[in-house]
């Protein structure tokens, strides 16, 4: 069936179309996007803000993201995007954990936060994610991921290895 013109009180969606040209303006690509996961277990200092360092990647499409020295997402294409995370961390006693927060930074300076205070009732191991979306530039915006622990006598261990227990990741959003 050829379309010369589509009037939309004729159309029927359950014919099948054969196109012969091009379709323009249609799809699209969610890139650049990174995945990558913290290797090993990683104890951090006590109720600090220390950046997550996820030096495994699952996939970078566009090496935009840095697994190993500064440990951020810098894309190269102007956008919006989605900003995920996720981190598990553990104390040695039951009562010991007071507070954990993961945080998104932008460009050094913290744009979300996901968070939990146990007030009195204290655990020993919490697990916490999230996601936001966050304007880049395409040329100097970054995004880095750290996390707060505050505990009653020890420092928290973050948890890594082949669990995939913390990630960082982004993706461009098709707008």
């Amino acid at each position: 069936m050829a379309i010369d013109k589509i009037q939309s009180e004729s159309i029927n969606l359950a014919d099948t179309f054969a196109f012969t040209g091009t379709v323009t303006g249609a799809g699209g690509a969610n890139t650049p996007a990174f995945h990558a996961s913290l290797s090993a277990n990683t104890d951090i200092s006590d109720a600090t803000d220390t950046k997550l360092q996820c030096n495994t990647e699952l996939y970078d499409t566009d090496n935009a993201y840095d697994n190993s020295s500064n440990y951020r997402f810098t894309p190269q294409t102007a956008g919006k995007y989605l900003i995920y995370g996720s981190m598990t961390a553990t104390e040695s006693a039951d009562t010991d954990m007071r507070n954990v927060s993961l945080m998104v930074h932008k460009n050094g300076s913290r744009v979300e936060y996901f968070g939990i205070n146990f007030r009195n009732s204290f655990t020993r191991i919490v697990e916490i994610n999230g996601s936001t979306i966050v304007d880049m530039n395409g040329s100097s915006d970054y995004v880095e991921l750290y996390v707060f622990a505050d505990t009653e006598t020890n420092s928290p261990t973050i948890i890594g290895g082949t669990n995939q227990k913390c990630f960082f990741g982004a993706y461009k959003i098709i707008t």
